[in-house]
């Protein structure tokens, strides 16, 4: 298959300016493809990693990958379907574009991918150079007719983000004249600003240059629902915001009628794998074996093989009950989620405790479930109803961990 082939096939593809176009150019040699990424956070999230897999297809197909941080584009920011961005400070940029330029040298490597910034030509541009050059090529009608800005006309919008496809168009013919970039990768809000690339390139080197503009679709899951938003949290790609443990937690728990679709898209595995996979989940739902391989393709990807394996050993620990061993920075990852409660540092009959912490509602349910085993303190099973519970006594005296059951988990916060 080629790439466009290969895309369809996947799923990962939206609209495409010049389908036929575009795979002649990547016949007749290397061209350049490029994703944009303004540092409007210190992160990337999964709605940035999905063109980025594009890229990274593209790259396999034997195309040239370039990143643009885009610090200069993420100073105005690009406009929203509701409302104006909150403008950052230059020093939250600044942190903001160490962070991500990181975050895609580590996606990408050391493979000849191309990572710059759009600070270093936006930032150079004067006002009159900037209205002389660019803005005499840029039709207020066609402008006005682009989704997103006709989308705010009856809210408003400033004069400050219309102009932003202006600026995104300038990267897509900078990159055009100096790194042989011929296609623009984005997500299905990006057409409008990919289009304006597109015609900005014409009109300064001719109709006949080779440009073209691609955009994936919009990710939802079975239901519906906006893909890579959980409990309105962003799943983000920085290890310190999004552990690897609940990065790898978040494809191991997809739907299976989810599973098949992102493995298909947010993996590397060709068509025989895949299909092994779907008949596998057909025929053995519940058996999570595809979730557990997309899960392991993902986070191997994103974090590397040595966060695959410390989740997986996390995730064996937890299902095993054998806790007491964690540390403090894998308890906080871990059992981020489950319901906690705070408790005092000083020595309690487990029956109090217990009732005190909300996880028993009477002294009378407390010892039943005490006296049948159900309650682990630390790991540890206590069945004897006059057991001392020492609050501080592991986890360096920050957190006691109860399990009541064989799933349910609470997390008690030492207060001193």
């Amino acid at each position: 298959m080629n790439f466009i082939e290969d895309l369809n096939w996947r799923g990962a593809l939206n609209q495409v300016t010049d389908e036929e176009g575009l795979l002649e150019a990547m016949a007749a040699g290397q061209i350049g493809a490029y994703v944009g990424a303004d540092p409007t956070a210190p992160s990337l999230h999964l709605g940035h990693l999905i063109p980025f897999m594009v890229l990274k297809r593209f790259q396999r197909a034997g195309g040239k990958a370039v990143i643009i941080v885009g610090g200069a584009t993420g100073s105005i920011g690009d406009p929203r379907p509701t409302t104006e961005r909150k403008l950052l400070s230059d020093e939250t940029l600044a942190y903001n574009e160490e962070k991500i330029a990181k975050q895609v040298t580590k996606l990408f490597g050391s493979d000849g991918t191309r990572i710059v910034n759009n600070n270093d030509w936006l930032g150079s541009l004067t006002l009159p150079t900037f209205l002389r050059d660019y803005g005499k090529l840029f039709s207020i009608n066609v402008m006005l007719k682009k989704e997103i800005i006709a989308s705010r006309l009856e809210s408003g919008i400033s004069f400050t983000e219309f102009t932003y496809q202006i600026l995104q168009a300038i990267d897509f013919l900078h990159l055009y004249q100096e790194e042989h970039v011929r296609l623009e990768i984005g997500g299905s809000d990006q057409w409008g600003n990919i289009t304006a690339g597109i015609d900005l390139i014409h009109a300064v080197e001719g109709n006949d240059a080779q440009a073209y503009g691609l955009t994936i679709p919009l990710m939802t899951d079975a239901s519906g629902k906006k893909f890579g938003k959980s409990e309105g949290n962003a799943i983000w790609l920085d290890p310190e915001m999004t552990s690897p443990y609940t990065f790898y937690q978040f494809w191991y728990n997809q739907a299976d009628a989810d599973v098949v679709k992102y493995l298909k898209y947010f993996t590397f595995l060709d068509q025989d794998e895949i299909a092994a996979l779907e008949k596998e989940v057909a025929e053995n739902p519940g058996g999570r074996l595809g979730q557990k391989r997309l899960a392991e393709e993902v986070t191997a990807f994103v974090h590397g093989q040595d966060a695959v394996a410390e989740a997986e050993k996390l995730s064996q620990m937890l299902f095993s009950g054998d806790v007491a061993a964690l540390s403090v920075r894998e308890i906080e990852d871990v059992f981020a989620g489950v319901p906690g409660f705070e408790t005092t540092a000083s020595s309690q009959n487990i029956i109090d405790f217990l009732v005190a912490a909300g996880i028993e509602k009477s002294k009378r349910q407390a010892r039943e479930d005490v006296q049948n085993g159900a309650i682990t303190i630390n790991g540890q099973k206590e069945t004897a109803v006059d057991t001392v519970i020492e609050p501080s006594s592991q986890y360096e005296g920050r957190y006691v961990l109860v399990r009541r059951g064989k799933k349910k988990y609470f997390l008690g916060t030492v207060v001193k």
